[in-house]
């Protein structure tokens, strides 16, 4: 009977041999570690599913209410602002500036329209051109425009797509086009900038003018109501006219539009400061705008004389027409003598003549009474400063008109003869009762006869005067 064998807690088993005796050793501790890093594995991962559950349904949780609450906005906003997208779309309703620019510009200068306002626009019908409103406040923004758009001038067809191609940013290394209050909000279909200007001149682009535009700003709608999918057509608002920039070095020697009585005579078109028309203006005593218009209406063909040749017709209408929009003011000058007073203008004009009590109306003045009006009306402006200054309206009908030829001008530039005898049975030396009054020779050589000397309502200039640039003007 065989012995019984005893377990032995010995690795070495005696019957088997010893390389399997190591391999069996070696596959049980194998397994024993692969058991343990399983359970591990297991548990890290329960461990970590049940940490990161939580976590992730909050997430998952917050984005869906957040897009259902994006989608519930889009569904009950106003209805959407959209700009005129094509030119075969009609606008539901079109911004326009409410007046024209007040040219010239420069830079670092207020831009304001021709009233001297800050500028207004508006939101009209382009059916009716009626202003209306929206039932909800708007942003309107301004922005600078390529002075060469639209394409040949057509203000009607162009569409966003164009009108946005042609905003206009400012150089490199330059400040933005315009500074100021660029974007303002639209209440009841009307808005008002505030101090806008531009930092740069005009030189720089192909065309050498700007234009100025107005466009809403996509996505301002504001305030509730509307609803639905139907959407507002807003088209841009454009300036009628392209313009040039100036830098504001210019300023010092701009021209004024209109210009003042008060104002250099180198204000007016043609006219440069410190230029040959300047200086011979100046050694003649003629220094403002209002010397100019005076002499303009007594003597015109001495203060073209002064000029010289190189003021040619052409330049001399010019100048004449720009020296005629000035404003006149309310004042008038009275020339007094024994039997007379004479009402005249800033520009020596006559308003009314009052002879031996009496008024005188164009149909009451004979041959003799015009030709001694019009001795007065020289004798007065050899002796301005000498004649009382009073306020009156000077704009009233004239009582004293001039000749059939001027009626509809708006400024004298041809002078026809209306006396030509300058004979006549009144006394001469009654002309004027000043003391100290210079004393005037009267012949048709030195005293061109006209009828510029009396006052019309047509001769009032009405509106302003914007001439284009020349290469004919006065140069220092």
């Amino acid at each position: 009977m065989a012995a019984k064998r005893f377990f032995d807690d010995s690795d070495n088993d005696p019957v088997l041999p010893a390389n399997l005796q190591q391999k069996r050793v070696k596959t049980s501790k194998l397994s024993f570690a692969s058991v343990i890093k399983e359970v591990l594995t297991l548990n890290f991962m329960e461990n970590l599913s049940s940490t990161l559950e939580p976590m992730i349904r909050r997430v998952v949780h917050e984005e869906v209410e957040d897009a259902i609450r994006r989608n519930q906005r889009s569904l009950t906003r106003t209805p959407s602002l959209r700009i005129q997208g094509a030119i075969d779309e009609p606008p539901s309703f079109q911004l326009v500036f409410s007046q024209k620019l007040a040219l010239p510009i420069f830079t670092g200068t207020k831009i304001l329209d021709s009233d001297n306002r800050h500028l207004q626009i508006l939101l009209i019908d382009p059916t009716t051109s009626c202003r209306t409103s929206l039932p909800y406040p708007i942003k309107i923004e301004i922005v600078v425009l390529d002075g060469d758009f639209p394409p040949g001038g057509d203000l009607d067809r162009w569409n966003i797509r164009e009108f946005d191609e042609n905003v206009l940013r400012e150089r490199a290394g330059k400040r933005p086009l315009l500074a100021g209050e660029l974007c303002v909000t639209m209440r009841d279909g009307l808005c008002t900038f505030g101090e806008l200007e531009f930092t740069d001149n005009s030189s720089w682009i192909r065309s050498r003018k700007f234009r100025l535009g107005a466009r809403v700003v996509h996505g301002s709608s504001s305030g509730g109501g509307g609803g639905g999918d139907s959407q507002v057509r807003i088209r841009p608002a454009m300036t009628e006219e392209a313009f040039i920039v100036k830098d504001h070095r210019g300023e010092l020697y701009k021209k004024h539009y209109p210009p003042a009585l008060h104002d250099e005579v180198w204000r007016l078109e043609k006219i440069g400061k410190g230029g040959a028309f300047h200086r011979k203006l100046s050694a003649q005593g003629i220094r403002t705008v209002q010397d100019f218009l005076k002499l303009s209406v007594v003597d015109p063909l001495k203060l073209k004389k002064i000029l010289g040749i190189n003021m040619s017709e052409k330049m001399w209408e010019v100048t004449l027409k720009h020296a005629w929009t000035c404003e006149k003011g309310t004042k008038m000058y009275i020339s007094r003598g024994p039997n007379f007073e004479i009402f005249l203008n800033p520009v020596c004009q006559v308003i009314k003549a009052v002879i031996n009590g009496q008024v005188y109306a164009t149909r009451d003045l004979n041959m003799v009474l015009k030709t001694f009006i019009q001795r007065l009306v020289k004798d007065a402006y050899a002796n301005w400063s000498t004649l009382d200054e009073v306020d009156g309206h000077v704009n009233e009908t004239a009582l004293l008109s001039m000749g059939d030829q001027f009626v509809g001008q708006p400024y004298p530039i041809r002078h026809g003869a209306l006396l030509t005898d300058g004979s006549n049975s009144v006394n001469p030396n009654q002309t004027n009762g000043h003391s100290n009054c210079q004393q005037v020779e009267y012949n048709n050589d030195e005293w061109d006869i006209n009828c510029s000397y009396l006052c019309n309502t047509p001769i009032e200039p009405t509106g302003r005067y914007f001439p284009e640039a020349s290469p004919e003007d006065d140069l220092p």
